[in-house]
């Protein structure tokens, strides 16, 4: 997939003592207007990179220990109208607002609006996903209400935590080009997403829609892909739906549940096998490592879905 990339920038090259103006000057262009300071003796390490998703804006940003802060006054000077959604993919974070602060760990996501002012700081080595959702998009596709404060998603419940990590999937499958599908579908499913996780918390109501349950349903079976056990009964069990409607959930993708998980244990496989570091391992374990029951089945599908055996696709070794 040919990545729509904005941006992609690093503080490495530039000499240590104009990296913290070279990151505020590239934020302001490329994202939101902010200060920047660093707690490291090496100054500020840090890498971004801003892809288009349709109307919104990704961004994935990993640094070394320091902050970022959006004053009353860059509010005023640097106006920006978005809802900015960060989900901390490494590291921890704290996140001061005007009504008081919000402990970030890895895996937590959390949503402010970039009106109000606000200081993120990282103790320690971090990495983000960042979605930036234009104000007017967020009112009329995710929640209509204001967001007068942070609000910290994802541990609200089991549901809650599957949301999120499905919304982390399929941000970090459209930042690193491994994402399929076009950018009309994965915008809709980001947004339902957070939509689904942000509308209880703002007064509204909404029931997951097909986009975002499909999301939750490809991540979970992601997750439990090496599960011998893995089934479109268990899928279905996992994410609160009946097995008819996890059928009618996959219907956009073409295939049912369970050619789904056959279809993506066999690419799993298939890559492992014309991987040459993995010749030490036997078919028959990369079957097991992928939920075959036996060697023989896993020969039989395997040849049905790419046309060569198994050991036809390893490659030819001298």
């Amino acid at each position: 997939m040919n990545l729509p990339i904005v941006s992609r920038v690093s503080t490495q090259s530039v000499d240590p003592a104009d990296r913290i103006e070279f990151w505020e000057e590239h934020n302001r262009q490329a994202l939101v207007g902010l200060t920047c300071s660093s707690y490291s003796q090496d100054g500020l390490l840090a890498t971004e990179t801003n892809v288009e998703l349709g109307d919104l804006r990704l961004a994935e940003i990993a640094g070394n220990e320091h902050v970022i802060e959006r004053t009353p006054r860059t509010c005023q000077t640097l106006p920006k109208d978005s809802i900015f959604v960060t989900l901390l993919t490494a590291g921890c974070g704290v996140f001061f607002h005007e009504g008081g602060c919000v402990t970030l760990r890895t895996g937590d996501l959390i949503l402010y609006d970039t009106r109000r002012p606000y200081l993120f700081g990282f103790p320690s080595p971090m990495r983000q996903l960042l979605v930036d959702i234009p104000r007017e998009v967020f009112a009329a596709q995710c929640a209509p209400g204001e967001v007068s404060a942070p609000i910290l998603l994802g541990k609200g419940s089991a549901a809650e935590g599957a949301q999120a990590s499905a919304l982390e999937a399929v941000l970090a499958d459209w930042v690193t080009g491994q994402g399929g599908e076009d950018s009309v579908s994965t915008q809709a499913t980001v947004l339902d997403l957070v939509r689904t996780l942000a509308a209880p918390r703002l007064g509204g109501s909404a029931p997951p829609a097909v986009l975002s349950q499909l999301a939750v349903a490809k991540d979970y079976i992601a997750r439990h892909l090496a599960d011998p056990g893995l089934s479109s009964g268990r899928v279905a069990e996992a994410i609160g739906v009946s097995a008819r409607h996890l059928s009618r959930i996959f219907q956009p993708t073409g295939v049912s549940p369970s050619r789904y998980i056959l279809e993506q244990r066999l690419g799993k496989a298939r890559q492992v096998l014309a991987d040459p570091s993995s010749r030490h391992l036997t078919i028959a374990e990369i079957a097991h490592c992928w939920g075959f029951a036996s060697q023989a089945h896993f020969t039989r599908v395997f040849r049905s879905r790419f046309g060569r055996t198994p050991g036809e696709t390893r490659p030819f070794i001298n």
